[in-house]
């Protein structure tokens, strides 16, 4: 009978917290404060009075969500989008970290009278953004490709070095030696880009040419491969976070079997492990250790804020050319969420003293500053004029190959504000090789014609061949950006 009550009490749990990612997403918040908050109601203080408070079992678990979260980031992510943007995120996320690091630790110090090593092991756990809710409430924003992608590719990527940091930080015996430490950082993360881009390379040779018996298991397979990229990185002694998130960029651009049911996979797990992991540590923090540290959560979140995290973004993007508005919203839109609390508690498992206040500090910080920046993002782009002035997101296009045919099949959804509701088909002049064959309207299939004129909402199934397949997506990105008449604007649909 307890496996009934305890199976029954997971499924109520998750579909709370799918119910508070609608709610989240009507009102421009990360859904992990919802998440956490239904942890801290069954915890200790809730009235379910759910104890927990194994440390290690919370740090193993963390880990592994993580692994997951940033499997889903790399899988999702457009590299088409974020290419221009990486060599800018790299530097955000390994200088632009290092700065942050030392920022608020020397304040955390003189201000707090936190002990160094505690100090630096809070500024390390602080300094990552969380790629769970910036990818969570960036991608609603209409912005520019360039702030998305360094966006999203600096919270895939700068995981890796602060996970670094905090293990030496927390597991060396007396002053870390900074010339092997640096070492050990430009070691380990070269190995997990090239364990990355190496593993994802031979998984997608590997899935184009077996034909496994049904296609629920492609997206299993491309998960393992991820997974796998970093058990078999860490083994090396290299960052397995960093190989995770680079072997999903490669396999989830790379054109395999079944990508839309892949990424809606990918997509399912994602989620699942956010939910468990912002409950389990929603569960972990005592409610009660909570008020007497949000004095200095406020103080510490505030230098992060104000002034660590504009000053890393200013340095670290010297020479890329990018404009004042969009380094003023990057500073703004540095989310933290998860992986701060899971890195805090990598100190309370080796016992430091202190420690317990750093996550309470920690968590007070993830939680405040959250409520303070998501909801004001969209007022942040408008300021720093950032929202395209077409006002028109990104279409959403999916592809699944038709490899007897050679060809591939669209699937195009029209957003609400699209230049494309009111084209007739014809309009769109798609090249030779490229045809509407079906549209979905309102619950209903039809096939159209070519005078038939698109409406918002409309899902368009095209098939394409091979070779004109990226002409097609750039002609139907042109008309829903600047209408029928895209290319007398100069809208190419890059």
């Amino acid at each position: 009978m307890q496996l009934d009550i305890w199976l029954l009490l997971g499924a109520v749990l998750v579909l709370c917290a799918i119910a508070a990612v609608r709610l989240a997403h009507g009102s421009g918040l990360p859904s992990l404060l919802a998440y956490m908050g239904l942890g801290l109601l069954i915890g200790e203080s809730g009235p379910l009075h759910i104890r927990f408070d194994d440390v290690a079992l919370a740090e193993t678990l963390g880990l592994a969500a993580l692994v997951l979260i940033l499997a889903e980031g790399g899988l999702t992510t457009n590299w088409r989008h974020v290419r221009p943007s990486v060599p800018a995120a790299l530097s955000v996320a390994t200088i632009g970290t290092l700065l942050s690091i030392v920022i608020v630790a020397l304040p955390a110090i003189w201000l707090i009278g936190l002990d160094w090593r505690i100090a630096f092991l809070l500024a390390a756990a602080l300094a990552p953004t969380d790629a769970a809710a910036v990818f969570s409430v960036v991608r609603r924003l209409p912005l520019p490709a360039r702030v998305t992608g360094l966006l999203e590719a600096e919270s895939g990527f700068n995981d890796a070095p602060v996970v670094i940091i905090v293990i030496a930080l927390a597991t060396t015996s007396g002053s870390p030696d900074l010339l092997e430490l640096s070492g050990m950082l430009v070691y380990q993360l070269v190995l997990g880009v090239l364990m990355g881009v190496a593993i994802g390379w031979l998984g997608t040779q590997a899935l184009r040419r077996v034909a496994l018996p049904a296609s629920g298991l492609y997206p299993i397979a491309v998960l393992a491969m991820t997974v796998g990229a970093y058990g078999a990185t860490a083994l090396m002694q290299g960052s397995g976070f960093m190989a995770v998130y680079v072997c999903g960029l490669v396999l989830g651009n790379a054109r395999l079997p079944h990508r839309p049911a892949t990424r809606g996979f990918a997509e399912g797990v994602g989620w699942l492990a956010q939910i468990g992991l912002f409950v389990m540590l929603g569960l972990l923090a005592s409610p009660g250790d909570l008020p007497a540290q949000i004095l200095p959560a406020l103080i510490i979140g505030s230098i992060l804020l104000f002034v660590a995290r504009p000053v890393s973004v200013l340095v670290s993007t010297v020479g890329f050319r990018i404009p004042w508005g969009e380094r003023l919203f990057l500073s703004w839109a540095g989310l933290r969420g998860a992986v701060p609390i899971v890195l805090a508690t990598i100190p309370m498992v080796e016992q430091l003293p202190g420690s317990d206040r750093n996550f309470a500090i920690i968590f007070n910080i993830v939680v405040v500053f959250t409520l303070l920046q998501a909801p004001t993002l969209p007022w942040v782009a408008r300021l720093c004029r950032l929202e395209r002035e077409d006002g028109t997101r990104e279409l959403d296009v999916e592809a699944a190959p038709l490899e007897e045919l050679h060809a591939d099949l669209l699937e195009v959804r029209i957003p609400p504000d699209s230049g494309l509701s009111g084209v007739e088909i014809f309009e769109l002049r798609l090249p030779a090789g490229a045809s509407i064959t079906l549209i979905v309207r309102n619950g209903s299939s039809f096939v159209p014609e070519s005078t038939t004129p698109l409406q918002s909402g409309d899902t368009l199934l095209v098939v394409t061949t091979e070779d004109v397949r990226k002409v097609a997506e750039r002609r139907l990105r042109a008309v829903s950006r600047r209408g029928k008449l895209a290319g007398w604007f100069g809208e190419t649909g890059a």
